[in-house]
């Protein structure tokens, strides 16, 4: 009976932590991420030239599940798609937790919105702050992501992608945020952006050589 009771014990701690996030181990996967992600600046160009995000200082739970969508093709980017198609569970998990830890302020962002809402906004906004948190920077569960500070293009992007149907290169799969997205006029999107990524965030590109 105690030899049973041993084995069952040693084989909840080994499925529990089967995919236990290692920033160490994190930090030797992320060769194929640095040559866009560890420049500060660095545009991609399709399905048009924008940066590419900002991914530290985001969530591990946010990293993972992106990680874990373009993985299954419910985002849809060529480059990305062959990226996490070569990873493991355990990889996402390590990589997502190096990233949500790298060069992590000092400081935590204000509590509030630095700069108010726009009024031609407020209507568009009003139903985000329920997930991406009242000053976009604490969203109320780690798979949502920090949108303040982001890139604006990108941001820009993003969003547009929720409304993109069929299209077998482009596009993201999420109802939530399709419902979000698609009754937003193209003009509305580049505004949210570019409001989005004057407020202090969290998230950062923190320069990074492509070998150690």
């Amino acid at each position: 009976m105690t030899r049973t009771l041993t084995l069952l014990l040693a084989l909840a701690a080994f499925f529990s932590t089967a995919h236990a996030q290692d920033v160490q181990r994190g930090s030797t996967k992320v060769q194929m991420c640095i040559g866009c992600h560890g420049i500060v600046g660095y545009q991609a160009d399709f399905p048009q030239v924008y940066k590419v995000p900002k991914i530290a200082g985001q969530d591990a739970k946010y990293l993972a599940s992106a990680l874990t969508a373009y993985r299954s093709g419910d985002r849809k980017f060529p480059t990305m798609r062959s990226i996490a198609a070569s990873l493991s569970d355990q990889d996402i998990a390590d990589i997502a937790a190096y990233y949500a830890q790298l060069g992590k302020p000092g400081e935590t962002v204000p509590a509030t919105l630095a700069t108010p809402v726009p009024d031609k906004l407020r209507t568009a906004l009003a139903t985000c702050v329920s997930c991406h948190g009242v000053n976009f920077s604490t969203p109320t569960d780690g798979t949502i992501p920090r949108l303040a500070g982001q890139y604006a293009d990108y941001l820009e992007v993003a969003l547009k992608s929720y409304k993109v149907e069929g299209n077998p290169h482009f596009g993201r799969a999420n109802p939530v945020m399709g419902a979000m997205a698609k009754p937003l006029k193209d003009d509305t999107i580049t505004q949210i952006a570019d409001y989005l990524a004057t407020l202090p965030g969290e998230v950062r590109t923190v320069p990074q050589a492509k070998f150690k």
